[in-house]
């Protein structure tokens, strides 16, 4: 089911003045598995949609009145990982079968979108990203002993990390979508830290595997940031003049997804760490 209303994103100036209610109402999702069901959210940061599928039988991808068009996709991309059981996605009949942090992609134009769990009592957890599109790319899936990792950070600093790119440049071709998850060492509970900002990309975070655990993610702008408290499977908005890190009470992975004006994955302008506020 897809919420009735779209998540409408204030001004800087008035994000500084928000009460944490409605910061966590503004830019925090959460509950986007449900057992048999799609939910989702249409965003006005560059018109993404997130959302979650939890299939204990197959469920399709169903159309909105906000696309605007005759299907969902006909003028949109979508990218999903899976963070579940295993599972299977077919974009026009064609199956893509997916383990557990393995990614598909369905282009511009797919029609039919059908995500199924493998085994209902082990159901897969497909969490997704859609954006506009212009132009069309192959269906196309990756898994994750394919995705060329780029190691990061330190224990020193306790942000050692693993990131692995899906949809980018240099792996699954997409039209404006950019893919992929981070996983932190235990140790560690930094991430995307020191900070930035691309004004190019909107990007939005998802966590998991955190289990009991708690995150503080920080955003706003850096002379006068914000912060909420997240727990497993949450998700959050970053507009592109908001920084966005976190850090957590333990270890635990990210996905993270960005639509823009373009796909360059380190078109970004760093905040040192000494300029927060």
């Amino acid at each position: 089911m897809f919420e009735n209303t779209i998540r409408r994103t204030p001004r800087p100036q008035d994000v500084a003045r928000m009460t944490t209610q409605e910061l966590r109402e503004t830019f925090l999702i959460h509950d986007l598995f449900k057992p048999g069901e799609l939910r989702a959210n249409f965003t006005d940061l560059d018109r993404l949609v997130v959302g979650g599928v939890m299939p204990s039988k197959p469920i399709e991808l169903p159309n909105h009145r906000e696309t605007g068009r005759a299907f969902f996709l006909e003028r949109r991309e979508l990218g999903a990982i899976n963070v579940g059981g295993a599972g299977s996605v077919h974009v026009d009949g064609k199956m893509f079968a997916l383990e557990r942090l393995d990614c598909v992609y369905a282009p511009m134009g797919a029609k039919s979108v059908v995500f199924e769990s493998q085994d209902p009592r082990q159901p897969a957890r497909f969490y997704f990203l859609s954006c506009p599109a212009h132009g069309a790319h192959p269906a196309a899936m990756m898994k994750q002993k394919d995705a060329s990792p780029v190691a990061l950070g330190s224990g020193a600093a306790a942000n050692k990390r693993t990131i692995y790119k899906f949809i980018h440049q240099g792996g699954i071709q997409s039209c404006q979508l950019v893919m992929g998850f981070t996983a932190l060492e235990e140790g560690s509970v930094w991430n995307s830290f020191p900070p930035h900002v691309h004004w190019r990309r909107t990007e939005i975070y998802f966590y998991f595997d955190l289990g009991d655990n708690v995150l503080a993610h920080f955003m706003g702008e850096p002379e006068a940031t914000r912060h909420l408290f997240m727990h497993n499977e949450d998700a959050v908005l970053s507009p592109n003049w908001s920084i966005h890190c976190g850090c957590g009470s333990g270890n635990y992975k990210f996905i993270w997804g960005m639509a823009g004006e373009n796909q360059v994955f380190d078109d970004m302008d760093g905040v040192k760490p000494l300029d927060l506020r």
